[in-house]
């Protein structure tokens, strides 16, 4: 059963860029249809997200910058809509929810008592750990976009066989076992991309695209199991290559940059390693020579790739250079 969800995005939190929105909503449409989605804390200076939030039909709560207790009256407003969908709108069972801040503690606790999933996404330097708890689940903004296949973000533009077959890593990625039913997926990708047509790409049903796609890029397998076409991630797909003392300072210097393209100048550590371990399952510190990740860290220090600096909680933070 599809669910059917309200996403309510506090732009702060999220950077206000175009690519992490199109990936906080691209990451809630695998799990369902989005009915109901706001922004909040809206400026001018968030004017590239226009034709993003127009085409996903989200609401725009602008931020009206008087008085010290702004940020709390956006706080108030995103509490006040969540119940207020909660109450009348039947066709709501799941609440996504982009903030870290732990006053929306409460308002997870009600939601939750009222039977509604809450999926909470935050930065990890915003994260807090009451609010990481309280949430059906949590996850960090930077693990969103962390290993994800980029395909173009407008969802006007037309789709190649690359961009279809990166969108369907993705979706199986997302699953949790890796495999889903080829009827499944190709409701999932028009979800995502509501201009996909396998007649387009000039196959005259999605199981030969899929063949097509499989054979050409090698991403995932396919299975018939009784009448049902099952479309599996490829097991050795995750990791092209493996981390070796020579390639390490390049591997994660890509990944520091997409970081940084991203809108992050800080990322919690164990967000860092995460992300390089999604990529090489097999990862350890011995294999490049060293003992612990914090012995990584400072080398990539040395090679004026980040800064180690202590937030004012004592934990470290990796700054981007």
């Amino acid at each position: 059963m599809t669910s059917h969800f309200a996403l309510f995005v506090d732009l702060e939190n999220c950077g206000g860029k175009k690519s992490m929105l199109m990936d906080v909503i691209d990451r809630v449409k695998i799990r369902g249809d989005i009915l109901i989605g706001k922004v909040y804390g809206y400026t001018d200076s968030y004017s590239d997200l226009k034709e993003t939030l127009l085409s996903n039909t989200f609401t725009v709560v602008p931020s009206l910058r008087y008085g010290r207790n702004q940020k709390n009256n956006s706080d108030i407003q995103l509490v006040i809509d969540a119940l207020d969908v909660a109450y009348r709108n039947e066709l709501i069972d799941s609440f996504c929810i982009v903030s870290g801040d732990s006053d929306y503690v409460p308002l997870v606790g009600k939601l939750k008592s009222m039977g509604k999933f809450v999926l909470g996404i935050s930065r990890s330097e915003a994260a807090s750990n009451v609010f990481m708890s309280a949430c059906s689940e949590f996850q960090f903004l930077e693990s969103v976009a962390a290993g994800k296949d980029r395909v173009s973000t407008d969802v006007a533009d037309a789709l190649t066989l690359s961009d279809v077959n990166d969108l369907i890593v993705t979706v199986l990625r997302e699953s949790d076992s890796g495999e889903l039913l080829a009827s499944e997926v190709k409701s999932i990708l028009l979800r995502l991309r509501p201009n996909f047509s396998e007649k387009s790409f000039g196959y005259s049903t999605f199981g030969k695209l899929l063949a097509k796609l499989a054979q050409e890029f090698g991403s995932f397998d396919l299975e018939s199991e009784e009448y049902n076409l099952i479309v599996r991630l490829h097991q050795a797909y995750a990791a092209i290559e493996q981390l070796t003392r020579e390639n390490y300072v390049e591997v994660f210097a890509r990944i520091l940059a997409a970081y940084k393209e991203d809108g992050f100048d800080r990322v919690n550590p164990s967000i860092l390693k995460s992300a390089v371990q999604a990529l090489y399952p097999d990862f350890n510190e011995r294999q490049i020579g060293l003992r612990r990740f914090s012995d990584v860290l400072r080398t990539l220090e040395r090679e004026r790739l980040l800064t180690l600096k202590t937030d004012e909680s004592g934990n470290m933070l990796v700054h981007i250079l």
